[in-house]
């Protein structure tokens, strides 16, 4: 499987198998499937979710929205539960080409990605487990591995 590394973007090769073995970033040295959700900008989004092929949860928020803040510790708990799946935020005010091109209107958004291309959105805050059901969900229909 190739893995995109969250903090230089070198894409590593990973056997499927080896997945849980806690791999390292061949070019910087960092571990790169770390349980905590990752900031992408306008600058990594492509890179990043393009090139993965884990499936990446997006999460379009901004610092000033309460729902967002509320909703954080949940989506990082998400993270932590599902380690073959890449969770990542991207900060509306400051990747706001990205905001745009997805047409993010309302935050907080969530949006499942498998295979660079866009499986599902929901926008709203929701609770951990709701959110883990609403993944599954939309990996089982839009056939991403899980």
């Amino acid at each position: 499987m190739q893995v995109v590394c969250p903090k230089c973007l070198a894409k590593n090769r990973v056997p499927e198998e080896r997945l849980g073995d806690a791999p390292i970033c061949g070019k910087c040295r960092q571990e790169l499937l770390a349980p905590e959700p990752f900031a992408l900008d306008d600058a990594s989004f492509d890179a990043f979710v393009g090139a993965s092929d884990l499936p990446v949860v997006v999460d379009f928020w901004a610092a000033w929205c309460g729902p967002c803040r509320m909703m954080a510790p949940g989506f990082a708990d998400a993270a932590r539960a599902r380690p073959s799946i890449r969770f990542a935020e991207v900060d509306t005010d400051a990747a706001q080409a990205i905001a745009a091109r997805f047409g993010i209107r309302s935050i907080p958004t969530l949006a499942v990605f498998a295979g660079g291309r866009e499986l599902a959105r929901r926008s709203g805050a929701v609770t951990s487990a709701q959110l883990l059901s609403w993944i599954d969900q939309a990996l089982a229909a839009g056939r991403g591995p899980r």
